[in-house]
């Protein structure tokens, strides 16, 4: 009589990352999936959320990130595809750092736009996403069957063993350079978006641009990482008052913003750089 098939699992994209996991309490590798729980060998236990990311962040929680509203606001400005220009470039970046079944480590992933269009350009690739919103993790764990999602925080050692990962992406995110370089392996990539003074220009009131910036990011970089390239993508959109709406919620001026309702342009600047790093 012929075997009964194993039934599929619930967390294929999980599973498939569980052997470059390290537990968050002990650091202990080899995290086993017992049903919807990890657990280490020395027995720390961390749920798997019915949405499919697993809870690995322990102790004080981070209080950084999206809440609700700008995690809403961000899914339906993503899904017109804006942004889409951002997303080719940084698939293009992370492309050229992959190989085979390399691991693409997205570092603040938000709802996992940027990790699904790299994936999509890398087929053998698996995806792990780290954001400290759980609102945005549920977004995160559907957003390609390839790509896991974890709760983390950016400024802890990450959950994961010493170069594993073929490209590290942080995409308008908090960096960690210490922690990025220690995942990589020796020729992976590091890829990095920031917005320019312009970017979102026409949402803000008028501020002086701090010429400062982009040579603080130059001096964190340094100790860990050469720039290999960097590219600028800057388009102007032509927004309806829903979406130029949900924009401006998406990012962190919706914490700030007052009961009025905002004058809102009709035409938004969108201009960022992208550079993509090697380690040293």
């Amino acid at each position: 009589m012929s075997a009964s098939p194993l039934p599929a699992s619930p967390f294929p994209a999980l599973d498939a990352v569980l052997g470059l996991l390290r537990c968050p309490v002990c650091r202990a590798p080899s995290l086993r999936r017992e049903r919807s729980v990890l657990r280490c060998p020395a027995g720390h236990a961390f749920d798997i959320a019915r949405h499919g990311y697993a809870g690995l962040l322990t102790g004080a929680r981070a209080t950084s990130g999206d809440d609700p509203a700008m995690v809403r606001a961000r899914e339906r400005f993503l899904s017109g595809g804006r942004y889409g220009p951002v997303r080719d470039a940084v698939a293009e970046l992370a492309a050229e750092g992959c190989t085979g079944s390399g691991l693409v480590l997205d570092v603040g992933c938000g709802t996992g736009y940027y990790l699904a269009g790299a994936l999509d350009r890398l087929p053998g690739a698996r995806g792990l996403g780290l954001d400290s919103s759980v609102r945005a993790l549920r977004t995160a764990a559907r957003a390609h069957e390839r790509a896991a999602a974890a709760a983390w925080d950016v400024f802890r050692p990450f959950p994961l063993a010493d170069r594993v990962a073929d490209v590290v992406l942080d995409v308008f995110a908090p960096r960690n350079p210490a922690e990025f370089h220690r995942v990589l392996r020796p020729g992976g990539r590091l890829v990095v978006v920031r917005p320019t003074g312009g970017h979102l220009a026409e949402l803000r009131a008028p501020v002086a641009v701090d010429p400062a910036k982009e040579e603080r990011l130059r001096r964190a970089m340094e100790p860990y990482f050469t720039a290999a390239v960097t590219e600028r993508v800057e388009y102007v959109l032509s927004v309806p008052p829903a979406d130029a709406r949900d924009l401006l919620g998406m990012t962190p001026t919706a914490r700030h913003l007052g009961p009025a309702e905002p004058v809102l342009p009709r035409r938004i600047t969108v201009s960022v750089l992208a550079t993509a790093y090697r380690p040293r």
